[in-house]
C-alpha cells in the first residue's frame, strides 16, 4: 500500500515524501517547478494533470502501486499570473483536480488530502480577528477561485461516490525542513527576497498603502515542516472513525500569528546579516490586506498545531539557500 503525491517533486511535496518515506510514496509531477532529485528512490510518473489522457494514466498508477490515499499538491499558484491568465489557471487547477478525482473513482481509491489555500477567503472582513473556516469565501483572484471550486468538487465527490477527504487551506508556507529541500521556485516572499539580496539587489515590496499598521500586507507564515506534518496527521484522521463523527472537511493550516512583509524582511536582515533596504513598488492585483488563520478547528479535530516560528522559518530558509 502507498500514498500517491501529486506535485511530489516540488517544494512542499519533497518534504512530504521524505516524511512519509520514499518506499511508501509514488509521485506524479510534470517537473515544471519540481526536480527528480527531491524524491530520492520514490517512483516518479511524469504527467500534466489537466490533460484528458492523464485520467487513464493516473488510474493505472493507482492500481499498479496499490495506492490507498492521494495527497493532491500539484497546482499553479501565482496570484498575479492567474489574474493575467485566468482561463489557463482554471484549466490547469480545476481540470487537474477533476482528473485526479475521476482516476480515484475509477480505481476505487477513496481517501484524499487536497492542497487548498487561504486565497479562497479573499479580502474577507474578519473584523480584525483571525480567519475561521466558517467565514464567507470571496476569492480576490482566479487562483483563489480555482482552489475554492476544487473544494466544491471534492465535496460533490463525497456525496456522489463516498470520497473521504479534507482540504487544507494553507496560509503562507516558508522555511525548509532539510538544507537540501529549500524552496526552489523563487515565488514566495522569503526566497524572492534572498534571491534579490544575493544578486546585490534590494527586494521589492508590492504596495505600502494597505490597511495594516505598516502599510504592507500581513500574512500568517507556516513552516513547511509543520505543514507536511499536518498532511500526515490528516491522512490518519481521514482513515479513522473520528472522520465519520463530523461534517467538517476544510481546515486552516497556519499559526494564528501574522507578520507583515516589512517584518519578514527585517527578520531576513537579522538572520542573514545582509543589508536589507526594500524598494516600494506598485501593488500586485489580487492581494488582500491581511490573512491570518484561526487554526483551532484542525487542533480540535486532529490535535495538530504548528510548532515553529518566523525566526526558525527564515533561519532554515537561509541555511538551505546557502
Amino acid at each position: 500500500m502507498s500514498v500517491l503525491v501529486t506535485g511530489g517533486a516540488g517544494y512542499i511535496g519533497g518534504h512530504l515524501v521524505r516524511l512519509l518515506g520514499e518506499d511508501g510514496c509514488v509521485v506524479v509531477d510534470d517537473l515544471s517547478t519540481g526536480s527528480r532529485s527531491r524524491i530520492g528512490a520514490a517512483p516518479l510518473v511524469e504527467a500534466e494533470l489537466s490533460r484528458d489522457e492523464t485520467v487513464e494514466l493516473l488510474t493505472s498508477v493507482l492500481v499498479e502501486h496499490d495506492v490507498t490515499a492521494v495527497v493532491h499538491l500539484a497546482a499553479r499558484k501565482q496570484v498575479g499570473e492567474s489574474v493575467a491568465r485566468p482561463a489557463w489557471y482554471y484549466r490547469q487547477n480545476i481540470g487537474g483536480t477533476a482528473n485526479v478525482l475521476l482516476a480515484m473513482e475509477a480505481a476505487g481509491v477513496k481517501q484524499l488530502v487536497f492542497s487548498s489555500s487561504a486565497a479562497t477567503y479573499g479580502n474577507v472582513d474578519a473584523g480584525g480577528e483571525r480567519i475561521a473556516e466558517s467565514l464567507p469565501t470571496r476569492p480576490a483572484s482566479p487562483y483563489g477561485e480555482t482552489k475554492l471550486v476544487s473544494e466544491w468538487n471534492c465535496r460533490a465527490a463525497e456525496e456522489a461516490w463516498g470520497l473521504r477527504w479534507v482540504a487544507l487551506r494553507y496560509f503562507n508556507v516558508a522555511g525548509s525542513g532539510y538544507d537540501d529541500l529549500g524552496d526552489p521556485a523563487v515565488l514566495n516572499l522569503i526566497p524572492i527576497a534572498l534571491s534579490a539580496l544575493t544578486r546585490g539587489e534590494q527586494p521589492k515590496v508590492f504596495g505600502n498603502d494597505y490597511d495594516t499598521p505598516d502599510g504592507t500586507c500581513i500574512r500568517d507564515y507556516i513552516h513547511v515542516q509543520d505543514l507536511v506534518e499536518a498532511h500526515e496527521t490528516a491522512l490518519g484522521w481521514i482513515a479513522s472513525e473520528a472522520y465519520d463523527q463530523t461534517t467538517d472537511r476544510i481546515f486552516n493550516v497556519g499559526t494564528g500569528r501574522g507578520a507583515s512583509v516589512l517584518e519578514v524582511l527585517s527578520m531576513i536582515a537579522e538572520v542573514s546579516g545582509l543589508d536589507v533596504r526594500p524598494e516600494i513598488v506598485d501593488r500586485r492585483p489580487g492581494d488582500p490586506d491581511r490573512l491570518v488563520a484561526d487554526p483551532e478547528l484542525i487542533a480540535r479535530h486532529m490535535g495538530w498545531r504548528g510548532r515553529l516560528d518566523l525566526r526558525e522559518m527564515v533561519d532554515s530558509a537561509w541555511r538551505a539557500w546557502g
